[in-house]
């Protein structure tokens, strides 16, 4: 758990998250809350459903590329480890 929370937290992956969730997230706010705010509909409730919208494409991207980072650091350690991590002894 601890391996995957730190690939989950190197830069990359939260910068990618963002932008994903960021255009996904605002598709999807204007594809199911578009008429409340054209008619200035927004509530509270309406306004957490709206982050709902975004944290979920962020986490569902961060998940995708901790998992494929996990996948390709097992097969190549050597070549896809984090570059800010410092370097193993013994290999």
């Amino acid at each position: 758990m601890r391996e995957w929370l730190r690939i989950a937290w190197e830069p990359a992956v939260v910068r990618r998250a963002v932008r994903i969730a960021l255009v996904v997230g605002a598709l999807l706010i204007l594809i199911n809350h578009g008429d409340a705010l054209l008619h200035g509909a927004v509530s509270p409730l309406r306004l957490g459903q709206m982050a709902l919208t975004v944290l979920v494409p962020y986490c569902v991207s961060t998940f995708s590329s901790v998992s494929v980072l996990r996948e390709l650091r097992r097969a190549s350690p050597e070549l896809l480890s984090d570059p800010k991590s410092p370097p193993e002894h013994g290999r």
